[in-house]
């Protein structure tokens, strides 16, 4: 029985997306993985090199997800089963691809944590992420922004004759086009995965790749690694080496061990296999392996605090158990990218199966003989010349025209198709997935204009790349070629002349909102806290006159300029404005849990500091926390000297 791949509807309870943030992400990344330049003066020169080398400023074009809540109903979403007769994978291709479960039939267990909901949580790039499963993260430093997104996939025929499930899409933070290969040779107990990541332009491009695959975990759960040494990041943001597996006197390869949540780029030299596996009390579990380009290894562990106890429960429902994650990235860490040249690809083999080795010896304090022990049974399940001899046979096969259509992602990649005439064998971005989002641009490319919308909208999503933004400055200058142009230039960071833009294109502008925020963002980037404050104001007075209707659209507008207008006030001191913003949000927006601890803060900031605390005693869950965010614990600080209660404790590092 070779690979067979099914069509079949998974059910979960979920929680939905929402709309996208129609607001563009004009400001810096807030993500956790950063580092000043005194912490990298002690690494190796290429990985600080590799740090230092084009880190994302914002993630436009892509937009926000930030729309979503907690409530969670029984959701059906489109699934592939792929398997033969020693594995069952199933596959999500409209949530990134991710592979929900792989499931070992004769032993009857299931290889990864497979999260009962889905659950988003702010920890994606542009918001939304849930946790479980394998996800393949591409872009930039941090969770991939297609992680809810739907992929392209089709079946293409397999190196051994059979069948393979592709994945495909245009990666739109570096406009990078890849493919993900899944197939199961006859027999085997191990999922193949191709992966090829092409640059099809004229200069170099910033590369970043880890698969991230989540695994139960158990006081007992050991993650095995062939390294003596490793790089620590803590959320204090410090990289640091550190001896594997014991450092400040506590065995780090047991993820429960640790108190707070921290990564641990393994350092695997140079010559050795490229595995990392995560084994439980008995010896077995999974075990994930490659060819050498593929060469970082990680764990991630949540602790054993209280934040990292509570992030844990956020991300599922109780009764679950807890998970860790194992990834495998191009690069020693995951604050490196790496520089593909112009029309150059990497491309490599990973395999995914179980393992079963000796507990006494994988448990054993001897940590050298536990990762004998594990290779020894991996080179017997899969020995290390047979992955290399499946990437060149897959390598053939990688160009391969899709056949049956299973799954259709954007059109993002059509439109960079039909631009520039790339030809991009195995990975077709046709004509005909272009969509409405693609439409104004597809006329800019074809007449040079820019055409303004039938009806009254917010804007829809910018295009922020060196060759658009070339096309909106020779396009005829009407307020809405101005704002996208001033996105664009923004991005590219022109700042002085991106305000400029804004500030023409204002002038006519008969929707006058969406530049009054970008040029507010500006104020604010230039720490004009009050002008900003004004230009807040005037763009939610202006978008409360031109809002149409209560749908799903405007509902995000309104909620998100809300929200930025509400905190600038605050900021500049202008309690009662901020107030007056909130009165007019819809009763709905008011309810969620970020607007709520809003209220809390408006409260403090109107000396209603009673009403504040009794918000925090009813309860407020905020469900767009963000990774690393502290504000529950600032807010509450205001309030009170009291600890801060556990359900309010996401604290990943330790405090001061």
């Amino acid at each position: 029985m070779a690979t067979t791949v099914r069509r079949t509807v998974l059910t979960l309870p979920a929680a939905p997306l929402g709309a996208p943030n129609p607001l563009p992400a004009l400001r810096p990344l807030d993500e956790t993985h950063t580092l000043d330049e005194r912490a990298k003066q002690d690494l190796p020169r290429d990985m600080a090199r590799q740090i230092g080398y084009e880190p994302l400023r914002t993630v436009l074009p892509v937009q926000l997800l930030d729309g979503y809540g907690r409530e969670r109903t029984p959701t059906d979403f489109d699934a592939l089963v792929i398997e033969n007769e020693r594995l069952r994978a199933t596959v999500l291709p409209g949530l990134g691809g991710r592979i929900h479960s792989l499931h070992h039939k004769p032993t009857s267990r299931e290889l990864l944590y497979r999260n009962p909901v889905l659950q988003p949580a702010d920890f994606a790039l542009n918001g939304a992420w849930f946790s479980g499963g394998i996800e393949w993260n591409i872009g930039a430093t941090g969770h991939t922004t297609l992680a809810c997104a739907p992929l392209h996939a089709a079946l293409v025929p397999a190196p051994d004759g059979g069948v393979m499930v592709r994945l495909w899409e245009w990666e739109r933070l570096r406009d990078l086009p890849f493919q993900v290969d899944l197939w199961l040779p006859a027999e085997s107990d191990f999922l193949h995965v191709g992966v090829r990541i092409r640059n099809p332009h004229g200069r170099p491009a910033p590369v970043y790749w880890w698969s991230n695959i989540a695994v139960e975990e158990h006081g007992t759960t050991r993650v095995l690694a062939p390294a003596d040494d490793a790089f620590h990041f803590g959320y204090e943001r410090s990289l640091r080496r550190v001896p594997v597996p014991v450092h400040g006197g506590v065995d780090r390869s047991y993820p429960l061990r640790g108190e707070y949540p921290a990564d641990y780029f393994y350092d695997v030299p140079v010559g050795a296999r490229k595995w990392i596996a995560a084994l439980d009390a008995e010896g077995n579990g999974l075990v994930q392996t490659s060819t050498d380009t593929l060469r970082g290894r990680k764990l991630f562990l949540w602790g054993s605090g209280r934040g990292g106890r509570r992030w844990q429960q956020w991300l599922t429902e109780p009764g679950t158990p807890g998970y860790a994650e194992i990834q495998a990235g191009l690069a020693r860490t995951q604050l490196e990218h790496v520089r593909l040249d112009a029309e150059g690809e990497f491309s490599w083999l990973e395999a995914y199966g179980p393992l079963a080795a000796d507990p006494a010896v994988v448990h054993g304090d001897d940590w050298h003989a536990a990762l004998a022990e594990a290779e020894t049974r991996l080179a017997g399940a899969l020995p290390r010349a047979n992955v290399d001899a499946a990437y060149e046979a897959w390598l053939p096969f990688a160009d391969a025209e899709p056949g049956e259509r299973l799954a259709t992602g954007s059109g993002w990649g059509a439109l960079e198709a039909l631009r520039a005439g790339y030809k991009l064998p195995g990975t077709p971005f046709e004509a005909e997935t272009l969509g409405e989002e693609q439409a104004p641009w597809r006329q800019l490319l074809a007449t040079g204009l820019l055409p303004a919308p039938r009806k009254v909208v917010p804007p829809g999503p910018s295009l922020v790349a060196q060759h658009w933004r070339d096309m909106l400055e020779t396009a005829p200058a009407e307020p809405l070629t101005e704002y996208y142009l001033g996105v664009a230039q923004w991005h590219a960071g022109d700042l002085a002349q991106a305000v400029r833009s804004w500030e023409r294109g204002l002038r006519l502008a008969p929707s006058r909102w969406p530049l009054l925020r970008c040029l507010a963002v500006a104020d604010q980037h230039g720490e004009h806290t009050v002008r900003a404050a004004e230009r807040y104001a005037e763009a939610f007075d202006d978008l409360c006159a031109e809002r149409r209707d209560d749908g799903e659209a405007w509902t995000a507008a309104m909620a998100a300029l809300g929200r930025e207008a509400i905190e600038a006030l605050l900021d500049a001191g202008r309690a009662a404005e901020a107030r007056g913003v909130w009165d007019r949000l819809l009763p709905a927006v008011r309810r969620r849990g970020r607007f709520r601890l809003l209220d809390a803060r408006l409260l403090i900031a109107e000396n209603r500091t009673e009403e504040a605390r009794a918000l925090f005693a009813e309860g407020i869950e905020v469900a767009d926390l963000r990774e690393g965010a502290e504000i529950l614990g600032e807010v509450w600080a205001e309030l009170t000297d009291e600890p801060l209660p556990d359900a309010y404790d996401y604290r990943m590092r330790p405090q001061d």
